[in-house]
């Protein structure tokens, strides 16, 4: 088994929701998650933002669900940081 721990994304998104708000919105999608958005590019309709996402254990259906539902598109994966665990019946 793995765990996100990092993923650095891509993201187009309209005006509205405003930036704030939709670091907001992928922050409360998990506990304990943290998101630094930058918005790296701006035209008359769109904003293309680079969003990294961190916590200790990122359920990224949920973060790609959540970014759809803002009217967002997702470009690309740039980045994850990922670690595994041994589970509890697995010899080593």
């Amino acid at each position: 088994m793995t765990m996100l721990k990092r993923v650095v994304l891509d993201v187009l998104k309209p005006h509205h929701p405003n930036a704030l708000e939709f670091a907001r919105t992928l922050a409360e999608q998990g506990p304990g998650y943290r998101v630094n958005l930058t918005v790296a590019e701006m035209d008359e309709k769109t904003e293309t933002l680079v969003i990294v996402d961190e916590g200790d254990d990122i359920n990224f259906d949920v973060i790609e669900e959540a970014i759809a539902a803002m009217g967002g598109s997702l470009h690309s994966i740039d980045e994850v940081e990922v670690t595994g665990t041994l589970g509890a019946d697995t010899a080593p």
